[in-house]
């Protein structure tokens, strides 16, 4: 039975995805660390370090399905790690050729790589659910291009934009981080293989090579240096789960805003008992939205017991290489459901284009000050235009009304703009700025 969200029968895929959860199981983890031990025999009998035919047999022989799981469970819980446990296992199915098996290796350099393994396939999970949201979000940028709507600084209209300006801006932050991602995947996905202190001093001269062919074997980037005590590039993965999860956490916490009764302008995708309420049968919380946004929350956390845990001493951690056991996979959990529960979001959002145009003149018209003041700034001076719209303002805020109203009540904004200038100005659609043209430069990179 499930103790936490991560592993509950009635959170887990709130919190986490079935295919994430996969790739971060203990049998995973496990299989890795087979993976990883028949790899490096492999490599080392193409290096010369130990015989071709045993290499042959520990490949033909390890089978992480005829683990006694019981016993392994208990070994490692006296141990401290699993590699003993598993690798004394593995031997026992090889016969003479188990003695060949983790030769030169330490337990973190098998349990690392394991972890590179899985960070990989992760990673590309991470990758695919990113490239879907991106492709989601490109539609609906397009899609809604020219819908004018109030753009908000602190809570409070400040000028119009579109709401595909909006979306784009989303969908640009997402962009860049699949270039991080990019980059991270090639980065940071490296074999840990290093013996006993790092310097592979058991394996002489043929340390190097050995190292290499296991990189090879498994799909990983062969490092410069033994990074067992240099935790960077787990911590870039980690930090970069949660940067792009902040994103998505930025996503949701707009909508969730512009689902509120009062703006009314975004609706969460519906199905009868969504987001339903035991005691307000009227209710429809926005659920994905608050998921992504407890992701983002979460997730900061993981990055920051990550970069607790870079903190480590001399040639073997004291404990906060323990840290990062719990810490990698509920971040790529966390993330995978982040992702997914956002592009469910975006590919039936309801966008009601009347409720924001109508929204807009919510301050009669207020939205247009700075353009009014801009065209009277080279009549008049920025200062006094500032001080005139600024005063024509107060007047509508306090007295009601709408703001073209009280500027053709004023002889000089007429004389300066004209009636029909006046009402071009305060007209939304008329000061969209670069809104269009930057929009369309994010929308047409591509995934």
């Amino acid at each position: 039975m499930g103790s936490t969200v991560f592993d509950s029968f009635l959170f887990r895929d709130m919190f986490g995805t079935p295919a994430m959860r996969d790739v971060f199981s203990d049998q995973s983890f496990v299989d890795s660390i087979v993976r990883t031990e028949v790899a490096l025999a492999a490599a080392q009998a193409r290096a010369g370090v130990i015989p071709q035919e045993s290499a042959d047999v520990i490949a033909a022989s390890c089978d992480s399905s005829r683990l006694d799981r019981e016993r392994l469970r208990r070994d490692t819980e006296n141990v401290g790690y699993p590699v003993l446990p598993i690798v004394t296992q593995l031997a026992g199915q090889c016969g003479d050729a188990g003695g060949f098996l983790h030769w030169g290796a330490t337990t973190q350099d098998v349990m690392d790589t394991a972890v590179m393994l899985q960070c990989a396939n992760g990673l590309g999970l991470i990758a695919a659910e990113l490239d879907r949201l991106r492709a989601r979000l490109r539609e609906l940028a397009t899609a809604h291009a020219d819908t004018v709507t109030a753009g908000r600084t602190h809570l409070q209209h400040a000028l119009p934009i579109t709401f595909g300006y909006r979306v784009a801006v989303w969908l640009s932050a997402l962009d860049r981080h699949a270039d991080r991602l990019a980059a991270a995947r090639e980065r940071d996905l490296m074999v840990q293989f290093g013996g006993a202190a790092g310097t592979l001093a058991s394996l002489g001269r043929e340390g190097l090579r050995v190292r290499a062919e296991l990189a090879a074997e498994l799909g990983l980037r062969d490092p410069e240096i033994t990074w067992h005590v240099a935790r960077d590039g787990l911590v870039e993965i980690v930090t970069l789960l949660a940067s792009i999860g902040g994103s998505v956490g930025k996503i949701g916490t707009d909508v969730a805003l512009l689902c509120s009764t009062e703006f009314g302008e975004l609706a969460e995708p519906f199905v009868p008992g969504r987001g339903a309420s035991s005691t307000m049968p009227q209710k429809r919380n926005p659920i994905s939205s608050e998921l992504v946004v407890a992701a983002a929350k979460l997730l900061r956390d993981k990055a920051s017991a990550m970069l607790d845990a870079m903190v480590q001493d001399f040639e073997r951690a004291t404990g906060p290489w323990h840290v990062e056991w719990a810490v990698v996979p509920e971040a790529f959990l966390l993330l995978s459901s982040s992702l997914a529960q956002a592009a469910h979001l975006i590919a039936g959002l309801r966008v009601d284009e009347d409720r924001m145009r109508a929204n807009l003149g919510l301050t009669g018209g207020l939205v247009m000050a700075e353009a009014v003041m801009m065209a009277l700034a080279p009549v008049l001076g920025r200062q006094q235009a500032h001080e005139l719209v600024y005063a024509a303002c107060g007047r509508v805020i306090d007295n009601g009304g709408d703001l073209a109203a009280e500027l053709r009540a004023h002889p000089v904004v007429v004389a300066s703009l004209g009636e029909d200038g006046i009402d071009r100005l305060c007209d939304p659609a008329s000061y969209l700025g670069s809104a269009g043209a930057m929009t369309r430069s994010v929308v047409s990179r591509g995934p």
